[in-house]
């Protein structure tokens, strides 16, 4: 399937490792020019300098999204360096210090406060700070596309992650609103919907590493039930799932398909 994207100035936030790198890396295979954005300097460009390796147009640009200076400044120095954006990709959603941690996460009533602050920074506001940093680019060009990655916690909840869950229910809620604001500017707005992912981001031993089969982890064994594709694949989702659902919705495919939440969680959730 041709999907026309050679030229589009793309951003992925969080793009240095797991989803966000699969999502860069397969943008650039279909032509875009990649800015690739990471909390981490030395993530993002590694990211970009796999892309420039294969043949591809990238740049790095790193920055905190949480902070609207921040945000202003790596749109501006991707801008500077490739061009006006025309795809803008939300997969920054997990604090570090949350995934540092790992294991069970605390009952609502027993999270820090910080804690569901930059939750909800890192999700809403950074989102949103993203979002309206690009649009003018894409109002100005008449075309344009907004994807956000989310977690069937945002659609239907889950315990001990209910910060989260709201933060990825606002996402949605935002996503619905946008699309209805600049579907005259030839702007879609999307959200695609995940699961348990596994990449080379989560910790060996964890049931949702990218080394982990269900023969030796028996925690993944058990997750598989959960997940109706996943029963018949033996695996829970890989990067490479989510990044092919994401280059359809940036191509002019999708041009038709805006305000909606996709799932890609192998059945997780059917709302």
């Amino acid at each position: 399937m041709e999907l026309n994207l050679k030229g589009k100035v793309a951003l992925v936030t969080g793009g240095g490792q797991g989803v966000g790198r699969a999502i860069c890396k397969e943008l650039a295979a279909e032509g875009a020019k990649v800015i690739v954005n990471d909390l981490f300097p030395e993530r993002a460009e590694a990211v970009a300098q796999e892309i420039r390796d294969a043949g591809g147009e990238a740049v790095a640009s790193p920055g905190d999204i949480t902070q609207v200076e921040s945000v202003n400044a790596l749109v501006a120095k991707g801008r500077e360096a490739l061009g006006p954006i025309a795809i803008l990709v939300n997969n920054a959603g997990v604090t570090p210090e949350r995934r540092a941690k790992g294991g069970m996460p605390p009952l609502f009533v027993d999270t820090p406060d910080r804690e569901m602050h930059q939750t909800v920074e890192l999700n809403v506001f950074g989102t949103m700070y993203c979002c309206r940093a690009v649009l003018p680019d894409m109002v100005a060009q008449k075309w344009g596309r907004v994807i956000s990655i989310a977690s069937e916690a945002g659609r239907i909840g889950e315990a001990r992650l209910a910060a989260y869950s709201g933060a990825k229910a606002a996402i949605i809620g935002l996503t619905k609103a946008l699309a209805k604001e600049h579907g005259r500017d030839r702007v879609t707005v999307n959200v695609v919907v995940l699961g348990a992912v596994s990449h080379e981001g989560i910790a060996p031993g964890q049931a949702t590493s990218a080394d982990a089969t269900p023969e030796n982890n028996e925690r993944l064994a058990k997750m598989l039930n959960a997940y109706p594709s996943a029963k018949g694949l033996g695996r829970l989702s890989r990067p490479e799932d989510v990044s092919g659902v994401v280059a359809f919705l940036a191509s002019d495919r999708a041009a038709f398909v805006t305000g909606q939440h996709i799932g890609a969680s192998g059945g997780y959730a059917m709302p």
